[in-house]
Protein backbone atom coordinates (compact mmCIF):
# COMPACT_ATOMS: atom_id res chain seq x y z
CA UNK A 1 0.00 0.00 0.00
CA UNK A 2 1.16 3.25 -0.62
CA UNK A 3 1.41 6.17 1.96
CA UNK A 4 -0.99 8.36 2.62
CA UNK A 5 1.46 11.04 3.41
CA UNK A 6 2.26 10.63 -0.83
CA UNK A 7 -0.43 13.17 -1.34
CA UNK A 8 0.42 15.88 1.20
CA UNK A 9 1.90 17.85 -1.58
CA UNK A 10 -0.94 17.80 -4.57
CA UNK A 11 -2.18 20.46 -5.31
CA UNK A 12 -0.54 22.79 -2.84
CA UNK A 13 0.29 26.14 -4.57
CA UNK A 14 3.34 26.45 -2.30
CA UNK A 15 5.03 22.98 -3.20
CA UNK A 16 4.19 23.46 -6.69
CA UNK A 17 5.81 27.18 -7.30
CA UNK A 18 8.68 25.94 -5.50
CA UNK A 19 8.97 22.50 -7.94
CA UNK A 20 8.53 24.70 -10.91
CA UNK A 21 11.12 27.42 -9.99
CA UNK A 22 14.09 24.84 -9.84
CA UNK A 23 13.42 24.78 -13.84
CA UNK A 24 13.42 28.19 -13.48
CA UNK A 25 16.76 27.87 -11.78
CA UNK A 26 18.52 25.63 -14.10
CA UNK A 27 17.70 26.29 -17.55
CA UNK A 28 20.04 29.17 -17.03
CA UNK A 29 22.88 26.78 -17.46
CA UNK A 30 21.20 25.39 -20.71
CA UNK A 31 20.47 29.08 -22.36
CA UNK A 32 24.14 30.91 -20.87
CA UNK A 33 26.22 28.41 -20.91
CA UNK A 34 25.77 25.05 -22.88
CA UNK A 35 23.51 26.54 -26.17
CA UNK A 36 25.49 30.14 -25.51
CA UNK A 37 28.44 31.38 -24.85
CA UNK A 38 30.41 27.82 -23.50
CA UNK A 39 30.45 26.57 -27.44
CA UNK A 40 32.13 29.63 -28.57
CA UNK A 41 34.10 30.49 -25.67
CA UNK A 42 35.73 27.12 -25.49
CA UNK A 43 36.57 27.19 -29.47
CA UNK A 44 37.81 30.99 -29.27
CA UNK A 45 39.52 30.57 -25.33
CA UNK A 46 40.16 27.93 -23.91
CA UNK A 47 41.31 25.75 -27.17
CA UNK A 48 43.02 28.98 -28.87
CA UNK A 49 45.33 28.62 -31.60
CA UNK A 50 43.95 25.11 -32.97
CA UNK A 51 41.58 24.81 -35.96
CA UNK A 52 37.92 24.50 -35.70
CA UNK A 53 37.51 20.85 -36.55
CA UNK A 54 39.77 20.06 -33.62
CA UNK A 55 38.27 22.26 -30.67
CA UNK A 56 35.01 21.30 -32.38
CA UNK A 57 36.25 17.16 -31.66
CA UNK A 58 37.06 17.87 -27.72
CA UNK A 59 33.60 19.61 -27.09
CA UNK A 60 32.12 17.14 -28.43
CA UNK A 61 34.23 14.73 -26.56
CA UNK A 62 33.42 16.71 -23.67
CA UNK A 63 29.47 16.21 -24.19
CA UNK A 64 29.17 12.68 -25.41
CA UNK A 65 31.60 11.51 -21.86
CA UNK A 66 29.15 13.65 -19.96
CA UNK A 67 25.84 11.75 -21.53
CA UNK A 68 27.29 8.62 -20.95
CA UNK A 69 27.68 8.69 -17.32
CA UNK A 70 24.77 10.05 -16.68
CA UNK A 71 22.67 7.48 -18.89
CA UNK A 72 23.99 4.61 -17.32
CA UNK A 73 24.33 6.52 -13.20
CA UNK A 74 20.11 7.56 -14.19
CA UNK A 75 18.38 4.54 -13.53
CA UNK A 76 20.32 2.85 -10.44
CA UNK A 77 20.26 6.17 -8.93
CA UNK A 78 16.72 6.69 -9.21
CA UNK A 79 16.38 3.21 -7.94
CA UNK A 80 18.01 4.13 -4.78
CA UNK A 81 16.70 7.05 -3.99
CA UNK A 82 13.35 5.85 -4.14
CA UNK A 83 13.71 2.95 -1.77
CA UNK A 84 15.06 5.59 1.05
CA UNK A 85 13.28 8.82 -0.41
CA UNK A 86 16.14 10.30 -1.09
CA UNK A 87 15.33 12.21 -4.00
CA UNK A 88 15.13 15.54 -3.06
CA UNK A 89 18.83 14.68 -1.54
CA UNK A 90 20.61 13.54 -4.28
CA UNK A 91 18.51 16.24 -6.57
CA UNK A 92 20.67 18.35 -4.36
CA UNK A 93 23.84 16.55 -4.20
CA UNK A 94 23.74 16.58 -8.32
CA UNK A 95 22.47 20.61 -8.50
CA UNK A 96 25.30 21.71 -5.61
CA UNK A 97 27.85 19.74 -8.32
CA UNK A 98 26.40 21.81 -11.34
CA UNK A 99 26.64 24.68 -9.51
CA UNK A 100 30.30 24.26 -8.16
CA UNK A 101 31.65 23.37 -11.83
CA UNK A 102 29.83 26.50 -13.54
CA UNK A 103 31.49 28.48 -10.63
CA UNK A 104 35.09 26.75 -11.52
CA UNK A 105 34.42 28.31 -15.41
CA UNK A 106 35.42 31.76 -14.18
CA UNK A 107 38.73 30.27 -12.81
CA UNK A 108 39.99 28.37 -15.78
CA UNK A 109 42.79 30.35 -17.88
CA UNK A 110 43.08 30.88 -21.49
CA UNK A 111 43.53 27.62 -23.13
CA UNK A 112 43.58 25.33 -21.05
CA UNK A 113 41.03 23.53 -22.73
CA UNK A 114 41.39 20.23 -21.28
CA UNK A 115 40.25 20.86 -17.74
CA UNK A 116 37.64 23.05 -19.49
CA UNK A 117 36.19 19.98 -21.11
CA UNK A 118 35.96 18.41 -17.52
CA UNK A 119 34.70 20.85 -15.71
CA UNK A 120 31.94 21.62 -18.20
CA UNK A 121 31.25 17.51 -18.50
CA UNK A 122 30.92 17.64 -14.63
CA UNK A 123 28.70 20.62 -14.79
CA UNK A 124 26.74 18.69 -17.17
CA UNK A 125 26.38 15.65 -15.03
CA UNK A 126 25.40 17.93 -12.59
CA UNK A 127 22.76 19.33 -14.44
CA UNK A 128 21.07 15.98 -16.09
CA UNK A 129 21.65 13.93 -12.91
CA UNK A 130 19.33 16.63 -10.51
CA UNK A 131 16.84 16.43 -13.51
CA UNK A 132 16.49 12.68 -13.19
CA UNK A 133 15.11 13.44 -9.47
CA UNK A 134 13.35 16.62 -10.41
CA UNK A 135 11.12 14.58 -12.55
CA UNK A 136 10.48 12.10 -10.32
CA UNK A 137 9.17 14.22 -7.88
CA UNK A 138 6.67 15.66 -10.06
CA UNK A 139 3.53 12.75 -9.41
CA UNK A 140 4.24 14.11 -5.65
CA UNK A 141 3.37 17.74 -6.31
CA UNK A 142 0.64 17.05 -8.86
CA UNK A 143 -2.96 16.15 -9.13
CA UNK A 144 -3.25 13.74 -11.64
CA UNK A 145 -5.84 15.91 -13.38
CA UNK A 146 -3.52 19.39 -13.40
CA UNK A 147 -0.65 17.14 -14.25
CA UNK A 148 0.11 18.19 -17.46
CA UNK A 149 -0.13 21.52 -16.54
CA UNK A 150 1.83 21.60 -13.19
CA UNK A 151 4.26 20.11 -16.21
CA UNK A 152 4.52 22.53 -18.87
CA UNK A 153 4.60 25.49 -15.84
CA UNK A 154 8.00 23.94 -15.10
CA UNK A 155 9.00 24.29 -18.33
CA UNK A 156 7.38 27.69 -18.82
CA UNK A 157 8.92 29.19 -15.93
CA UNK A 158 12.73 27.48 -17.05
CA UNK A 159 12.21 29.51 -20.89
CA UNK A 160 11.31 32.37 -18.87
CA UNK A 161 14.29 32.57 -16.17
CA UNK A 162 17.07 31.22 -18.27
CA UNK A 163 15.65 33.74 -20.95
CA UNK A 164 15.81 36.65 -18.75
CA UNK A 165 19.68 35.64 -17.48
CA UNK A 166 20.98 35.02 -21.23
CA UNK A 167 19.68 38.54 -22.68
CA UNK A 168 21.01 39.99 -19.91
CA UNK A 169 24.29 38.00 -20.22
CA UNK A 170 24.26 38.88 -23.92
CA UNK A 171 23.79 42.33 -23.11
CA UNK A 172 26.62 42.01 -20.92
CA UNK A 173 28.81 40.56 -23.61
CA UNK A 174 28.10 43.19 -25.84
CA UNK A 175 28.56 45.96 -24.04
CA UNK A 176 31.50 45.26 -20.99
CA UNK A 177 31.74 48.74 -20.27
CA UNK A 178 28.37 49.64 -19.38
CA UNK A 179 28.92 46.42 -16.47
CA UNK A 180 32.48 47.60 -15.48
CA UNK A 181 34.18 45.02 -17.31
CA UNK A 182 37.05 45.29 -19.41
CA UNK A 183 35.98 43.11 -22.63
CA UNK A 184 33.61 40.49 -24.08
CA UNK A 185 36.19 37.39 -22.21
CA UNK A 186 35.33 38.79 -19.14
CA UNK A 187 31.55 39.53 -19.72
CA UNK A 188 31.39 35.71 -20.69
CA UNK A 189 33.71 34.68 -17.19
CA UNK A 190 31.68 37.03 -15.07
CA UNK A 191 28.27 35.41 -16.76
CA UNK A 192 29.32 31.94 -15.77
CA UNK A 193 29.40 33.65 -11.68
CA UNK A 194 25.84 34.97 -12.66
CA UNK A 195 24.52 31.47 -13.39
CA UNK A 196 25.81 29.34 -11.25
CA UNK A 197 24.02 32.12 -8.17
CA UNK A 198 21.05 31.86 -10.20
CA UNK A 199 21.12 28.51 -10.23
CA UNK A 200 21.73 28.06 -5.97
CA UNK A 201 19.35 30.53 -5.18
CA UNK A 202 16.39 29.96 -7.12
CA UNK A 203 16.54 26.17 -6.10
CA UNK A 204 16.12 27.30 -2.01
CA UNK A 205 12.15 26.94 -2.98
CA UNK A 206 12.01 23.62 -4.34
CA UNK A 207 14.20 22.50 -0.67
CA UNK A 208 11.82 24.55 1.68
CA UNK A 209 8.56 24.00 0.66
CA UNK A 210 7.99 20.46 -1.48
CA UNK A 211 8.41 17.37 0.64
CA UNK A 212 8.36 13.55 -0.36
CA UNK A 213 7.09 10.72 1.06
CA UNK A 214 8.81 9.34 4.22
CA UNK A 215 10.02 5.45 3.47
CA UNK A 216 12.25 3.18 5.41
CA UNK A 217 15.62 2.22 3.94
CA UNK A 218 18.58 0.29 4.77
CA UNK A 219 22.10 2.09 4.95
CA UNK A 220 25.64 1.62 2.86
CA UNK A 221 26.30 -1.56 1.26
CA UNK A 222 22.43 -2.71 1.93
CA UNK A 223 21.19 0.31 0.25
CA UNK A 224 22.96 -0.37 -2.71
CA UNK A 225 22.52 -4.04 -2.79
CA UNK A 226 18.59 -3.09 -2.35
CA UNK A 227 18.87 -0.46 -5.38
CA UNK A 228 20.37 -3.41 -7.79
CA UNK A 229 17.48 -5.40 -7.03
CA UNK A 230 15.16 -2.36 -7.38
CA UNK A 231 16.45 -1.76 -10.83
CA UNK A 232 16.38 -5.13 -11.98
CA UNK A 233 12.40 -5.30 -10.78
CA UNK A 234 12.46 -2.17 -13.30
CA UNK A 235 13.34 -3.32 -16.36
CA UNK A 236 10.72 -6.53 -14.86
CA UNK A 237 8.35 -4.41 -14.91
CA UNK A 238 8.99 -2.63 -18.16
CA UNK A 239 8.17 -5.82 -19.74
CA UNK A 240 5.09 -6.22 -18.12
CA UNK A 241 4.31 -2.09 -18.54
CA UNK A 242 3.39 -2.12 -22.19
CA UNK A 243 2.03 1.40 -22.43
CA UNK A 244 5.81 2.59 -20.90
CA UNK A 245 7.57 0.64 -22.62
CA UNK A 246 6.56 1.28 -25.82
CA UNK A 247 6.37 4.94 -24.89
CA UNK A 248 9.60 5.13 -24.24
CA UNK A 249 10.77 3.75 -27.25
CA UNK A 250 8.60 6.54 -29.01
CA UNK A 251 9.79 8.76 -26.95
CA UNK A 252 13.52 7.91 -27.65
CA UNK A 253 12.57 8.58 -31.10
CA UNK A 254 11.10 11.51 -31.64
CA UNK A 255 13.23 13.60 -28.57
CA UNK A 256 16.17 12.27 -30.71
CA UNK A 257 14.84 14.57 -33.21
CA UNK A 258 14.17 17.67 -30.90
CA UNK A 259 17.93 17.35 -28.95
CA UNK A 260 19.19 17.53 -32.43
CA UNK A 261 17.23 20.61 -33.31
CA UNK A 262 18.77 22.19 -30.22
CA UNK A 263 21.95 21.14 -30.57
CA UNK A 264 22.79 21.68 -34.06
CA UNK A 265 20.73 24.78 -35.44
CA UNK A 266 23.49 27.17 -34.42
CA UNK A 267 25.96 24.80 -36.45
CA UNK A 268 23.39 24.70 -39.48
CA UNK A 269 22.90 28.00 -39.65
CA UNK A 270 26.66 28.87 -39.53
CA UNK A 271 27.02 26.32 -42.26
CA UNK A 272 24.42 28.54 -44.36
CA UNK A 273 26.74 31.86 -43.88
CA UNK A 274 24.53 33.20 -41.52
CA UNK A 275 25.65 36.24 -39.10
CA UNK A 276 26.47 34.89 -35.23
CA UNK A 277 24.19 37.51 -33.83
CA UNK A 278 21.39 36.56 -35.60
CA UNK A 279 21.66 32.74 -34.50
CA UNK A 280 21.91 34.49 -31.08
CA UNK A 281 19.22 36.56 -31.42
CA UNK A 282 17.11 33.47 -33.01
CA UNK A 283 18.06 31.69 -29.79
CA UNK A 284 16.39 34.30 -27.73
CA UNK A 285 13.56 34.04 -29.56
CA UNK A 286 12.87 30.27 -28.82
CA UNK A 287 13.80 31.17 -25.10
CA UNK A 288 10.64 33.59 -24.83
CA UNK A 289 8.41 32.41 -26.99
CA UNK A 290 8.81 28.95 -25.22
CA UNK A 291 7.49 30.50 -21.87
CA UNK A 292 3.49 31.43 -23.05
CA UNK A 293 3.85 27.83 -25.27
CA UNK A 294 4.57 25.59 -22.61
CA UNK A 295 1.62 27.07 -20.40
CA UNK A 296 -0.61 26.69 -23.75
CA UNK A 297 0.42 22.98 -24.31
CA UNK A 298 -0.36 22.37 -20.41
CA UNK A 299 -3.82 23.35 -20.75
CA UNK A 300 -4.17 21.94 -24.47
CA UNK A 301 -2.78 18.41 -22.92
CA UNK A 302 -5.64 18.52 -20.34
CA UNK A 303 -8.13 19.25 -22.74
CA UNK A 304 -7.29 16.99 -26.34
CA UNK A 305 -5.11 14.69 -24.32
CA UNK A 306 -1.33 14.16 -23.77
CA UNK A 307 -1.18 12.25 -27.39
CA UNK A 308 -2.65 14.65 -29.11
CA UNK A 309 -0.54 17.71 -27.69
CA UNK A 310 2.34 15.48 -28.62
CA UNK A 311 1.11 15.03 -32.42
CA UNK A 312 0.84 18.77 -32.99
CA UNK A 313 4.09 19.45 -31.82
CA UNK A 314 5.61 16.94 -34.05
CA UNK A 315 3.46 18.16 -37.24
CA UNK A 316 4.90 21.60 -36.25
CA UNK A 317 8.52 19.58 -36.09
CA UNK A 318 8.15 18.30 -39.38
CA UNK A 319 7.39 21.43 -40.81
CA UNK A 320 10.54 23.09 -39.03
CA UNK A 321 12.68 20.23 -40.29
CA UNK A 322 11.52 21.20 -44.51
CA UNK A 323 11.51 24.82 -44.62
CA UNK A 324 14.69 24.64 -42.53
CA UNK A 325 16.04 22.31 -45.78
CA UNK A 326 14.75 24.99 -47.60
CA UNK A 327 15.67 28.86 -45.86
CA UNK A 328 17.98 31.29 -47.79
CA UNK A 329 17.45 34.38 -45.48
CA UNK A 330 18.62 34.88 -41.89
CA UNK A 331 15.14 36.12 -41.24
CA UNK A 332 13.36 33.24 -42.15
CA UNK A 333 15.94 31.42 -39.47
CA UNK A 334 13.61 33.85 -36.95
CA UNK A 335 10.68 32.24 -38.04
CA UNK A 336 11.96 28.88 -37.62
CA UNK A 337 12.77 30.51 -34.16
CA UNK A 338 9.50 31.22 -33.25
CA UNK A 339 7.92 28.03 -34.65
CA UNK A 340 10.38 25.77 -32.25
CA UNK A 341 9.45 28.07 -29.51
CA UNK A 342 5.78 27.12 -29.99
CA UNK A 343 6.58 23.74 -29.70
CA UNK A 344 9.20 22.92 -28.24
CA UNK A 345 8.46 23.21 -24.23
CA UNK A 346 5.15 21.62 -24.89
CA UNK A 347 6.86 18.22 -26.48
CA UNK A 348 9.06 17.80 -23.77
CA UNK A 349 6.29 19.25 -20.85
CA UNK A 350 3.62 16.64 -22.04
CA UNK A 351 6.01 13.97 -22.79
CA UNK A 352 6.93 13.86 -19.11
CA UNK A 353 3.52 14.16 -17.95
CA UNK A 354 1.96 11.60 -19.98
CA UNK A 355 4.53 8.93 -19.22
CA UNK A 356 4.26 9.99 -15.23
CA UNK A 357 0.53 8.77 -15.22
CA UNK A 358 1.82 5.32 -16.99
CA UNK A 359 4.33 4.36 -14.10
CA UNK A 360 4.11 3.39 -10.57
CA UNK A 361 3.82 6.55 -8.30
CA UNK A 362 5.55 5.48 -5.44
CA UNK A 363 8.43 4.01 -7.78
CA UNK A 364 8.97 7.42 -9.93
CA UNK A 365 12.44 8.49 -9.49
CA UNK A 366 13.63 4.91 -10.75
CA UNK A 367 11.52 4.75 -14.21
CA UNK A 368 12.09 8.60 -14.42
CA UNK A 369 16.30 7.35 -14.27
CA UNK A 370 15.30 5.28 -17.28
CA UNK A 371 13.30 8.20 -19.18
CA UNK A 372 16.37 10.50 -18.87
CA UNK A 373 18.47 7.67 -19.85
CA UNK A 374 16.65 7.35 -22.79
CA UNK A 375 17.00 10.97 -23.60
CA UNK A 376 20.51 10.91 -23.17
CA UNK A 377 21.27 8.45 -25.32
CA UNK A 378 18.75 9.55 -28.46
CA UNK A 379 20.87 12.80 -28.97
CA UNK A 380 23.60 10.06 -30.45
CA UNK A 381 21.96 9.03 -33.22
CA UNK A 382 20.38 12.66 -34.43
CA UNK A 383 23.70 14.43 -34.56
CA UNK A 384 25.36 11.19 -36.19
CA UNK A 385 22.83 11.21 -38.96
CA UNK A 386 23.24 14.80 -40.01
CA UNK A 387 27.01 14.26 -40.10
CA UNK A 388 26.64 10.82 -42.11
CA UNK A 389 24.19 12.25 -44.84
CA UNK A 390 26.60 15.55 -45.31
CA UNK A 391 29.82 13.66 -45.32
CA UNK A 392 28.29 10.96 -47.97
CA UNK A 393 26.84 13.48 -50.09
CA UNK A 394 29.93 15.57 -50.30
CA UNK A 395 31.40 12.54 -51.12
CA UNK A 396 29.20 11.99 -53.84
CA UNK A 397 30.53 15.21 -55.49
CA UNK A 398 27.05 17.74 -54.18
CA UNK A 399 28.52 20.88 -52.97
CA UNK A 400 27.41 24.14 -51.49
CA UNK A 401 24.86 24.17 -48.46
CA UNK A 402 22.87 20.56 -50.65
CA UNK A 403 24.49 18.72 -48.13
CA UNK A 404 23.78 20.71 -45.19
CA UNK A 405 20.19 21.13 -46.41
CA UNK A 406 19.51 17.43 -46.89
CA UNK A 407 20.81 16.56 -43.55
CA UNK A 408 18.80 18.77 -41.77
CA UNK A 409 16.12 17.06 -44.01
CA UNK A 410 16.92 13.92 -42.63
CA UNK A 411 15.85 14.83 -39.04
CA UNK A 412 12.36 14.27 -40.32
CA UNK A 413 12.38 10.87 -40.08
CA UNK A 414 13.04 10.51 -36.71
CA UNK A 415 9.38 12.65 -35.93
CA UNK A 416 7.75 10.46 -38.08
CA UNK A 417 9.31 7.26 -36.34
CA UNK A 418 8.37 8.75 -33.00
CA UNK A 419 4.66 9.57 -34.06
CA UNK A 420 3.89 5.96 -35.36
CA UNK A 421 5.23 3.99 -32.25
CA UNK A 422 3.56 6.43 -30.24
CA UNK A 423 0.35 5.36 -31.77
CA UNK A 424 0.77 1.94 -30.32
CA UNK A 425 0.77 3.40 -26.84
CA UNK A 426 -2.57 2.89 -24.94
CA UNK A 427 -3.75 5.28 -21.91
CA UNK A 428 -3.82 3.39 -19.33
CA UNK A 429 -2.64 4.12 -15.47
CA UNK A 430 0.31 2.28 -13.58
CA UNK A 431 -1.95 1.16 -10.87
CA UNK A 432 0.56 -0.92 -8.40
CA UNK A 433 3.92 -0.75 -7.38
Amino acid sequence: MRSDRITENKGGKGAVLGWALYDWANSAFVTTVVAGFFPLFFKEYYSIGVDSATSTARLGLANSLAGLAVALLAPLLGAVADQGSFRKRFLFLFAGLGVAMTFSLYLIPQGSWALAGAVFALAVIGFSGSNVFYDSLLPFVAPEKRRHYISSLGYALGYLGGGLLFAANVLMFLKPPLFGLADGAQAVRVSFLTVGLWWAVFSVPLLLLVREPAAAAAGGISLIVGGFRRLAGTISSLRRLKPAFIFLLAYWCYIDGVDTIIRMAVDYGLSLGFPRSSLIIALLITQFVGFPSALVFGRLGTRIGAKRGIYLALAVYLLVTVWGALMTRPSEFYVLAVAVGLVQGGVQALSRSFFAGLIPQGRSAEFFGFYNMIGKFAVVLGPALMGGVALALRSAGLSGSLPARLSIASVALFFIGGGIILSQVKEEKAVSD
